[in-house]
């Protein structure tokens, strides 16, 4: 049984490992001491590093034939002349692979759709241009080069771009408590989502069939503008719907953060996901996945 080690191991990953048990010996990376009980008890083996130490990623060169990189890279440091530009974790890690008598025989990064920058509501498929716009995104560029570049010493490495992921648990219902206004509809910009356990099944259909040094677009099939995204939840959880402001006024109003998220709108077109991996998406509009949402949520209750 082939061995694969997660690295990243926050909300996906936890949605994933019951998917792998059974197919791979799964080793976990962490660095918190306190979660080594929860991923033994569901079938994982600890592994206790961190990817801001590189010192403490010796017992992972050579260990694993799979790897699925799901770790974000960090924020800026202020201490790095190329703060905000590269991707130190990557760097790190792939370090550390590069070190064991043996290289992985393939790996599956989760990236984000972000890399593409604004795209004026265009739709776009995995040969548009990268043009990051913040600093987080370039992030996740580097991380793509640095790992296409690890795939040309003969690794498999697959990168799944995904856009907002939602759940149950990870539906913007604060948000809408808060009544945080949207923009209205004529400067609204498109947004692109996955359930959660959909970007499982991507995430497990690539380390199947993801071919080298190829991106995919891990989205669903919605074309809906995020002010809609947000109303159709609202509606769905019976709360109000939020205002909506003109960009000016939101300007004026929300955080940069805020805006960052308002300020880039594209379309992904998902065929290459369904014609290399072969899915069948779960919930391939938002609207399915949303109602699905609601009835776990109401089942909770």
């Amino acid at each position: 049984m082939q061995k694969l080690l997660i690295v990243g191991c926050g909300d996906i990953a936890s949605r994933l490992l019951p998917r792998l048990l059974g197919h791979y010996r799964v080793f976990a990376l962490l660095r918190d001491p306190g979660q080594c009980a929860f991923w033994r008890a569901r079938g994982a083996r600890p592994i206790l590093a961190d990817l801001d130490q590189p010192a403490s990623l010796q017992r992972i060169a050579g260990l694993a034939d799979v790897i699925v990189h799901l770790a974000p890279p960090p924020n800026t440091d202020r201490r790095s002349p190329f703060s905000g530009q590269r991707d130190t974790r990557t760097s790190a890690l792939l370090a550390a692979l590069a070190r064991g008598r043996s290289l992985p025989q393939r790996i599956v990064y989760i990236s984000t759709s972000g890399v593409y920058g604004d795209c004026r509501g265009e739709r776009i498929d995995e040969t548009r241009s990268l043009r990051p716009k913040t600093a987080r995104a370039c992030r996740r560029v580097d991380a793509e080069r640095q790992l296409r570049a690890f795939g040309q010493r003969g690794v498999v490495v697959s990168i799944l771009r995904v856009p907002g992921i939602y759940a149950a648990d990870r539906l913007p219902i604060e948000r809408l408590q808060k009544r945080t206004p949207a923009l209205c509809t004529t400067d609204d910009v498109y947004t692109n989502h996955i359930h959660a356990e959909d970007l499982v099944m991507l995430t497990c259909a690539a380390l199947r069939y993801g071919r080298s040094n190829r991106t995919y677009n891990a989205s669903d099939d919605s074309e809906i503008r995020m002010g809609e995204y947000f109303d159709l939840i609202a509606d769905r959880f019976d709360l109000p719907r939020v205002p909506r402001l003109s960009r000016h006024d939101a300007e004026q109003q929300l955080s940069p953060l805020q805006l960052s998220f308002m300020s880039e709108s594209r379309r992904l077109s998902n065929q290459r996901i369904k014609k290399e991996l072969h899915v069948r998406l779960r919930y391939s509009r938002v609207e399915d996945g949303v109602a699905a949402a609601r009835a776990e949520r109401k089942h909770r209750c």
